[in-house]
């Protein structure tokens, strides 16, 4: 089915061909499809509006989710292959893996993990293939985080690590975070997951060895389950760290993770240059440059936690 973003349900696809060329654009995540007025799509199509595709003008957008059922990407990126999309912009690791295997023109937006090792690309500066993107860098992003629970707890000894165990890339951050943890010194307590009936025996593998901190890795089936993380965590008064600031804002503790709006601006202007003509090979894939430290101080006190205030101090926001 076709969504034409914004007002554009009342423009006939003729009408549209009319003024300009037409472009289509597929989404494909994991989860629910891609909306263009909230979250992660808002923040997509402003700054595609910015480059001048405008809805209901010259856009078209075909959105795809999977609403947690993976078994189904693989359908549906042939559904957005059939629709003659220009290009694909997809969330995930198990999306663009879909879409590399397609051939569809593929840019990946976030939680791929990382492209070279999982072989969605040849290299970051010559991808070689159908897919480009924005990929971040799980080290040194596994160190900082690290880093930051060690602020909060100088006697930090175990973290907990909750991730989807069947998604390559996210396993990957994990072994990443596991390495980083060994070089500080401290444990991790591997807690993976591939169902929502997992967290049963995650959160009472915690409850036997409790942790001293929980770090949680994002993709879909973990935030689609964040809550049972967020209530445990406040339930036991454990300090946890999350890589999108979404979860701080629903009652986390705290997050760092890269900038979205950077993320997606990027993505965008990657979109705008295979529109042009330009081959994903030939678009080296991005890393972000912005990242932000978000800290939910009434979480912190509901908890009985005293964050130091040069923690504070370190926060893009508090939440308070």
């Amino acid at each position: 089915m076709i969504t034409l973003i914004g007002g554009a349900a009342a423009w006939p696809i003729a009408a549209l061909a009319q003024t300009s060329k037409v472009y289509r654009i597929g989404t494909l995540t994991g989860g629910p499809a891609i909306t263009p007025t909230a979250g992660n799509g808002a923040i997509l199509f402003r700054s595609l509006a910015k480059r001048g595709y405008v809805s209901g003008q010259n856009l078209i957008h075909e959105a795809r989710g999977a609403a947690g059922k993976f078994d189904l990407i693989p359908q549906l990126i042939q559904e957005l292959k059939a629709a003659d999309v220009d290009v694909v912009v997809t969330y995930g690791y198990p999306a663009a893996a879909a879409a590399k295997a397609s051939g569809v023109a593929t840019v990946v937006a976030y939680g791929a993990g990382d492209p070279v090792a999982t072989g969605l690309v040849t290299s970051l500066a010559r991808p070689g293939g159908n897919v480009t993107g924005v990929s971040d860098d799980a080290a040194k992003l596994s160190t900082k985080r690290l880093s930051l629970l060690t602020a909060m707890l100088p006697g930090l000894h175990r973290v907990a690590m909750l991730w989807n165990n069947g998604d390559l890339g996210m396993s990957m951050r994990y072994e990443a975070f596991a390495k980083a943890a060994q070089g500080l010194g401290a444990l991790v307590q591997p807690l993976g997951v591939r169902e929502p009936e997992d967290y049963d025996e995650a959160v009472a593998t915690m409850t036997r060895d409790p942790p001293d901190a929980i770090l949680m890795v994002s993709d879909t089936l973990t935030d689609r389950n964040r809550k049972r993380i967020i209530d445990y965590a406040a339930e036991r008064r454990l300090p946890a760290i999350y890589e999108v600031e979404v979860i701080v804002r629903d009652g986390g503790l705290m997050s760092y993770g890269a900038d979205l709006n950077e993320i997606h601006d990027r993505v965008a202007a990657l979109v705008d240059l295979i529109f042009k003509g330009t081959k994903p090979a030939d678009l080296p894939v991005e890393q972000p440059t912005l990242y932000r430290f978000v800290i939910n101080l009434k979480t912190a006190k509901s908890i009985g936690l005293e964050i130091p205030a040069t923690l504070v101090a370190l926060a893009d926001e508090v939440i308070e």
